[in-house]
């Protein structure tokens, strides 16, 4: 019988929930602005259409804050079981990072949760605000604990190793939270949070606007979605930019593994093609730009980019995984820009709501934001490899020493099975939610039962069976 490696089954594991997790949050953050946005037109116009995207939307972002709750807690306990001595060497920086995303966060947000959905007849419509405001403040600042955690294991700063104890001791806690890569990383991943969500309106939008399912509803929130993605995009191509310039300095061979570069060169060309193979440490069938690579990293068309093998073998992550989840990233990036600029294209000739193709693609893209969200997480961590603390701490001694194969291979079986139950349930949830729609008959209905819609109450609101 074949032995298991402990090191690689537990990569795969973490790896499988932490990528299983992080589409919840993505959701949320921007769920959370969303809400924000509404329920604040709603208290500037008294328009009741915001309302009651509100209560619509907030089932959902209820729905997947449940799930990332969930889900979130296995990723804490498998620092103990599978990765103690990362969890030795690195807690008394990692450990009180994310301890303050619970106490300052997660706190934050469980608790006026339960206001944003049950307060409405128990708090005034400002109170109300408050508390939404208030968990999408959390919301944020989740990320803003979890990313600098994150950031500091890609780029260390502000503490040193201990001799004797073996493990980091922090010097200075501004330069560990605020480390060279954590600002990069946090716009990165709010803008990709804000951008994933506007794309899922949009598809959710479209979807009403295919079927003539609450359309005045729909032509709302798909404006505000579409406004949000002619920003988004652009601006996140920006910090993109901007991002790989960052880690060019600090993680030359990530950069390198992206690009499946393998010498140092100047002028080095863009591949938009190719079949890295370590092996023979070259590309087959490369298919590639003269000199786009370092006019993109350095912005200098004769500018230096690293290579590969300036670093050992062991010392180089999987190129290929890098190499392709950056341009499944980057491509469907393009593909945002495209979905914005057409849609203010379309705006503009008034045919936002009867373009066939338009709201077909808007609908089809629903989850092209999360596959570019794992996509970009993928060629973080994956890029960091061998490393669970870049440059320092390998991966191969992070691992628990009593922990086999065996049994990680026994939990990662049982948790396939359990998440594919858990995320089956959650569509399920989500499709019959998107299937019912918005409590309320639609504007176009009013007329017919106009008692309906003035006599409301906001906390009456429930779904419609």
């Amino acid at each position: 019988m074949p032995v298991l490696d402990a090191e690689i089954l537990a990569r795969l594991q973490f790896a499988f929930t932490v990528s299983f997790h992080i589409l919840f949050p993505t959701l949320t953050i921007g769920l959370a602005g969303f809400l924000l946005f509404v329920e604040a037109q709603w208290l500037r116009t008294n328009d009741n259409a915001y309302l009651r995207l509100y209560h619509f939307w907030v089932r959902i972002f209820a729905l997947t804050f449940g799930m990332g709750v969930v889900s979130g807690l296995v990723l804490s306990y498998q620092f103990g079981t599978n990765w103690s001595e990362f969890s030795r060497i690195a807690g008394p920086v990692v450990g009180p990072l994310i301890g303050f995303e619970v106490l300052t966060a997660f706190f934050m947000e469980a608790g006026f949760l339960g206001v944003m959905l049950f307060g409405w007849d128990k708090v005034g419509p400002r109170l109300h605000f408050l508390a939404t405001f208030l968990v999408a403040f959390g919301t944020t600042l989740s990320s803003f604990w979890i990313l600098s955690a994150n950031s500091w294991m890609q780029t260390p700063a502000g503490a040193h190793i201990d001799p004797i104890l073996g493990s980091y001791i922090p010097d200075d806690w501004i330069a560990i939270i605020f480390n060279p890569s954590f600002l990069y990383r946090l716009a990165h991943m709010l803008t990709a949070s804000f951008l994933t969500t506007a794309i899922f309106i949009a598809g959710v939008s479209a979807y009403y606007m295919l079927s003539g399912k609450h359309t005045a509803l729909a032509r709302k929130s798909q404006s505000i979605a579409l406004w949000a993605v002619l920003v988004l995009a652009p601006l996140q191509i920006f910090i993109g930019d901007q991002h790989g310039l960052n880690v060019l300095e600090h993680q030359p061979v990530k950069v390198a593994a992206m690009e499946a570069n393998w010498e140092r060169q100047a002028g080095a060309p863009l591949i938009l093609f190719a079949l890295p193979d370590s092996k023979l440490e070259k590309n087959h069938f490369e298919i590639s730009i003269p000199k786009g690579a370092s006019l993109i990293l350095t912005h200098d068309i004769n500018g230096v980019v690293p290579g590969l093998k300036d670093v050992p073998r062991e010392d180089r992550p999987p190129v290929g995984i890098v190499f392709w989840s950056f341009r499944v990233m980057v491509g469907l990036g393009m593909l945002f820009l495209l979905i914005g600029v057409w849609g203010a294209y379309a705006r503009y000739k008034g045919t936002l709501e009867t373009n066939l193709w338009f709201n077909r693609l808007c609908l089809a893209s629903m989850p092209a934001g999360f596959i570019a969200t794992l996509a970009g997480w993928f060629v973080a961590e994956v890029g960091r490899q061998p490393y669970t603390i870049y440059g320092v701490l390998r991966t191969s001694d992070s691992i628990s020493p009593i922990i086999s194969g065996t049994m990680i291979a026994t939990t990662l079986t049982v948790f396939l099975v359990v998440y594919g139950g858990i995320f089956s349930a959650y569509l399920y949830y989500l499709v019959k939610l998107i299937r019912v729609g918005p409590a309320l008959p639609a504007p176009e209905d009013e007329a017919d039962a106009p008692e309906a819609i003035q006599g409301a109450r906001p906390g009456l609101i429930v779904p419609a069976e």
